[in-house]
């Protein structure tokens, strides 16, 4: 099988289910926007040379691509049977928050991204997570999408934050404290 089809050359593209649309669609640039940061978690991992992070992203990669297949597939079209993301999937993204929030001093003030290479690579892909995150609220304006997309994408930020701190913590690299004005 080739890799090219030629058929996205005029500037579209499909849909699972075969309809045609533009590739700069607002639901193929969230599905886009779902693949970069899915290639961002790709890249945390292959930084991560002491496997810290490997338990708590395993999963995640996977969620993304079931995230680009449901933004793939409009609501209510029966052509293929996809999976989607349902309430489970933020649940147990809470609950991997919980057990690395355990593991980390409270936090009091706002951090600077960085700390380590890990970390602030980890925070990139939060703010990649984040822009997905604006750019699935403003799909849902416009079309129907599955209710639990914009929940997850809220929690997998949220877990990208404690994600980096966890990351930083684990590697001894200190977090800069905001100070405004300083």
């Amino acid at each position: 099988m080739k890799i090219y089809t030629k058929t996205g050359d005029g500037g579209e593209t499909s849909l699972h289910g075969g309809k045609r649309t533009r590739k700069d669609t607002l639901r193929i640039d969230s599905y886009g926007t779902i693949d970069e940061l899915n290639s961002h978690i790709g890249l945390i991992l292959a930084i991560d040379q002491q496997n810290i992070l490997k338990e708590f992203l395993g999963s995640v990669q996977d969620e993304l691509f079931v995230l680009g297949a449901d933004l793939a597939t409009p609501v209510g079209d029966n052509g293929k049977k996809v999976k989607r993301i349902n309430a489970s999937h933020a649940e147990r993204i809470e609950k991997l928050i919980d057990i690395i929030e355990a593991k980390l001093k409270p936090l009091s003030t706002f951090i600077l991204p960085g700390g380590s290479e890990l970390g602030g690579q980890i925070h990139v892909a939060r703010t990649v997570c984040r822009r997905a995150e604006r750019l699935v609220v403003a799909l849902s304006k416009k079309e129907a999408i599955g209710p639990h997309l914009v929940i997850y994408l809220n929690r997998l930020s949220d877990f990208l934050f404690v994600l980096a701190r966890y990351a930083n913590s684990r590697l001894g690299a200190g977090e800069t404290q905001w100070r405004p004005g300083a």
